[in-house]
């Protein structure tokens, strides 16, 4: 007879705990179709919290590899909400756009998470091809 499994440790705010100390942001590089930072390749997760157990979570968009290859350079010294805010003010080929956290996440990833399916479902099916810009 199998052995009940323990649920894994939450990660997320304990109940009744605000999820203030949560930043999501998503990461979209240059459109060339579009002429500007449109196309997302990825969402980020902080938890600010002092002491937070998995204090970054990020969710890439499938099949964007190449296309995401800007933000794995910017990213291989890994995030902080500094960066994120320094990035955010950059008028570059890349751009963070921060978003509230969705209501019912029930830790930092499932918050990513819903965050893409949006992505997923709403934005990307309706930009434009790449094209050669």
């Amino acid at each position: 007879m199998s052995q009940p499994h323990s649920a894994p440790a939450a990660t997320g705010p304990a109940p009744g705990e605000s999820t203030d100390q949560w930043r999501l942001a998503v990461l979209s590089v240059w459109h060339p179709a579009l002429g500007a930072p449109l196309d997302p390749v990825a969402v980020v997760g902080l938890d600010l919290r002092p002491g937070a157990q998995a204090p970054v979570h990020l969710a890439w968009v499938p099949l964007a590899f190449e296309a995401a290859d800007p933000w794995r350079e910017l990213l291989a010294g890994g995030v902080t909400a500094e960066l994120l805010d320094h990035w955010a003010g950059q008028h570059t080929t890349v751009a963070v756009d921060f978003v509230d956290v969705p209501e019912g996440a029930v830790d930092l990833a499932h918050a990513a998470g819903l965050v893409l399916d949006e992505l997923l479902a709403e934005v990307l099916p309706n930009l434009p091809e790449r094209g050669e810009g």
